[in-house]
């Protein structure tokens, strides 16, 4: 196994490839701990990045990815099995001496909270926090990514319509590619981040005609916001995208929690721990233009 001192989980996806990226510019040696052997982990090989396969089911797996490593980051998907997954984790960074987990939780994680997901990405939380492992804890609000997920950019493409149901609710839509810098500025340099819990929001603060227009306006089309019932969502995601009951159950909760407020706000974090700002919406859709058109 190689010298590297990070350990980055999620390696594949996009908080944890925009975080990768990062840390290799950096200059810091990395590896990643993946579920598959496939082409992305040999994209991954090919630029120096130490690979490591197993899952979160296994604590000796686990354990094993940890071996000489300092900072690690920790992610979940919104499914079931995210508190074994915690438990396991922090005890393996406990045995093998880690000094910072940078753990990704989500905005609306609450004791209180409707959603499975959000509560168990709480309780996880306190898991991390029990271990004695200094931990950061990071809150996003919506990633800005939810505007080119395939599913739903090609339908705001062919329709020319944002049908969300989140009323007139706000927030400051946060990028993954922002997300990363901020994971691996953290995993570089822990301290003085130890036990903190950091929201994550983009620069401005927006509805979804706010956001409508600005991406109008980056692709010369007009696009409107037509808000939907909850209900109605609820029936496409099962009918139409085939989500996952867990991951309906959480979408379902999280949409009146956003029209509750529980999404809004604003905040400097991302420029303050990096040294750079947040992409603004528009920024981040000329980024990702592909994706619609």
């Amino acid at each position: 196994m190689s010298e590297a001192e990070i350990l980055v989980s999620g390696a594949t996806g996009r908080t944890g490839g925009a975080a990768i990226d990062e840390l290799l510019k950096m200059g810091k040696s990395v590896r990643a701990y993946i579920r598959s052997n496939d082409e992305r982990a040999t994209a991954l090989k090919q630029r120096g990045v130490d690979i490591v396969i197993g899952d979160f089911t296994d604590l000796d797996d686990i354990r094993g990815a940890m071996e000489g490593i300092r900072a690690t980051y920790f992610l979940h998907p919104i499914a079931p099995g995210i508190l074994g997954a915690a438990a396991y984790f922090a005890q393996a960074a406990k045995e093998a001496g880690v000094t910072a987990i940078v753990n990704m939780s989500q905005i609306s994680a609450r004791r209180e909270s409707a959603s499975h997901a959000a509560q168990d990405h709480w309780v996880s939380e306190r898991i991390f926090d029990w271990s004695g492992v200094p931990t950061t804890h990071l809150r996003p609000t919506f990633f800005a990514d939810w505007l080119v997920y395939p599913h739903f950019a090609k339908e705001i493409w062919a329709t020319k319509r944002i049908e969300f149901p989140f009323a007139d609710g706000r927030h400051a839509p946060i990028a993954t590619d922002d997300q990363g810098r901020v994971i691996a500025h953290l995993l570089a340099h822990p301290q003085g981040h130890e036990g903190k819990i950091y929201p994550l929001h983009g620069p401005l603060e927006m509805n979804h005609t706010e956001i409508a227009a600005a991406i109008s306006d980056v692709l010369g089309a007009k696009i409107e916001y037509a808000p939907t019932s909850i209900e109605v969502f609820k029936d496409k995601m099962e009918s139409l995208y085939k989500f996952p009951p867990f991951l309906v159950q959480h979408l379902v909760e999280v949409a009146q929690n956003y029209r509750d407020g529980i999404f809004a706000g604003t905040n400097d974090v991302v420029e303050k721990i990096t040294g750079k700002p947040a992409l603004s919406v528009q920024q981040f859709i000329a980024n990702n233009r592909a994706a619609f058109v």
